[in-house]
């Protein structure tokens, strides 16, 4: 059944550069071709996506019941370390499914490069104010992007919703509710249908940090 969760501010953990779910050994992103993703609504054009920069290695592998390959995840925290000289704001956010898994795609403009922490939460709470967050879902991915700078810091402008914004066509993200930025971070939640295994990695041209959440077996 779903719910409604709220989400509470993740602790920054240092890692590698664009390294994730608990391993530092560098792997090609699993995927290729057009996002399919969306930031308007289910349904929406989808953008092509560029080719990666480095992938989150992985350490489990999820089956999705179709002919995709293993999905190679775990529910374990993930984190990549941002650039000394990043200062970006989020300017743009999809979600979309893939074949075996959804995705959801966190788009930046600034200088330098964004670093993450990614991980499952039991309630999700503002960054700023502590205040509840409503989240839909029976589980709450909390997406932290460090490296973060205010729009009047960036000159870039910061994603404006729609907040929630629905999965386009998603089978276990429910929805993205974003918080804002707040001290260097910018946060958002991702509901999903339950604690399923993700991965987290980068891609330029442009910027912009890929979590990955698996189908149901």
């Amino acid at each position: 059944m779903i719910r409604r969760a709220a989400r509470c501010p993740s602790l920054l953990l240092t890692a590698a550069l664009l390294a994730a779910c608990g391993s530092g050994d560098p792997v090609t992103p699993p995927s290729a071709g057009a996002e399919e993703v969306s930031s308007t609504a289910p349904g929406s054009a989808a953008p092509s996506s560029a080719a990666p920069s480095s992938a989150s290695p992985s350490s489990a592998a999820a089956t999705s019941g179709t002919d995709a390959p293993p999905f190679e995840g775990d529910t374990q925290p993930a984190t990549g370390e941002a650039s000394a000289d990043a200062l970006v704001t989020v300017s743009d956010v999809r979600t979309g499914r893939q074949d075996g898994y959804d995705r959801v795609v966190l788009e930046t403009d600034g200088t330098g490069t964004p670093g993450w922490d990614v991980r499952y939460v039991d309630e999700a709470y503002s960054q700023g104010t502590g205040a509840p967050v409503e989240v839909a879902g029976d589980a709450v991915l909390q997406v932290t992007i460090t490296g973060a700078g205010y729009p009047f810091d960036t000159g870039v402008e910061e994603w404006a919703g729609p907040d929630p914004l629905p999965g386009n066509g998603t089978q276990t993200v429910t929805e993205v509710a974003w918080d804002a930025t707040f001290e260097g971070t910018s946060v958002a939640f991702v509901g999903t249908t339950g604690e399923a295994p993700f991965r987290v990695y980068a891609l330029e041209g442009p910027t912009r940090v890929v979590i990955e959440v698996a189908h149901p077996g």
